[in-house]
């Protein structure tokens, strides 16, 4: 039987548990009146006479008595105004649906989850006895399973040092920071050098950072430079 569906026999109400819940919520019954304890008595006494408990509907009915016992002590509490909270029957019916839709979902998660379970439960492990040559023997009769030779050759493989990995196809990182303090102290040391003379055995991507940290050093006006020629020499100076 649901919890909707207990007969109750109270001192304002007598009837189901749903019809109870229906005649609150339209306010013909204050719900101040109505003694939670003694449904909670009368729900009890039938799990006794039944001698069966459904988790399904005895969740339901903690749900429902969580809810009006919050809904009562609201009504019975006063507030820090001194006031007490009124809530009319639509509010009251919203948040009771409320707390309903959210016991359902965590219903249907739990029974997701059992599913799971029982799923998983289908695959097992076969279990196998270990093979003979596994099995105890005496030393007499037992047999050569690895070669000595080939073991021992296999620890020392594990023993020699490898050789350092070659790591010619990695790209040096060139920093722009860096390439900035070698043009300072080129430009304190010189005051003035060639740019092809200095860094042209560099590669490419040295030459091409190092262009970049000039140019960092123009906008900032701590060096220039000239270029008389079409793809001439570069003279850079102090600013």
């Amino acid at each position: 039987m649901r919890a909707a569906e207990l007969d109750l026999d109270l001192d304002v109400f007598a009837g189901p548990f749903d019809l109870l819940m229906a005649v609150v919520l339209r306010e013909e019954i204050p719900l101040s009146e109505v003694s939670l304890g003694d449904i909670v008595v009368a729900y009890l006494e039938h799990l006794e006479a039944t001698g069966e408990l459904d988790l399904d509907s005895a969740t339901e009915f903690l749900v429902l008595i969580a809810s009006l016992l919050e809904l009562k002590s609201r009504l019975l509490l006063p507030t820090e105004d001194e006031e007490q909270i009124e809530l009319g029957p639509e509010e009251a019916a919203d948040e009771l649906l409320a707390r309903m839709l959210e016991y359902r979902r965590y219903r249907e998660a739990a029974a997701h989850l059992s599913g799971l379970f029982a799923d998983g439960r289908r695959y097992l492990y076969r279990a196998a006895p270990l093979p003979p040559a596994l099995r105890r023997a005496s030393l007499e009769a037992a047999s050569h399973v690895y070669d000595p030779t080939r073991l021992g050759e296999a620890l020392g493989d594990l023993l020699r040092v490898p050789p350092e990995p070659d790591t010619s196809h990695i790209r040096p990182t060139v920093s722009l920071e860096r390439r900035l303090e070698v043009l300072r102290e080129l430009l304190t040391r010189r005051g003035r050098f060639d740019f092809d003379e200095v860094f042209a055995d560099e590669d490419r991507l040295t030459q091409a950072v190092t262009l970049f940290a000039l140019l960092e050093m123009h906008k900032r006006g701590e060096a220039t430079w000239t270029q008389k020629d079409l793809f001439g020499p570069i003279e850079v100076e102090v600013q």
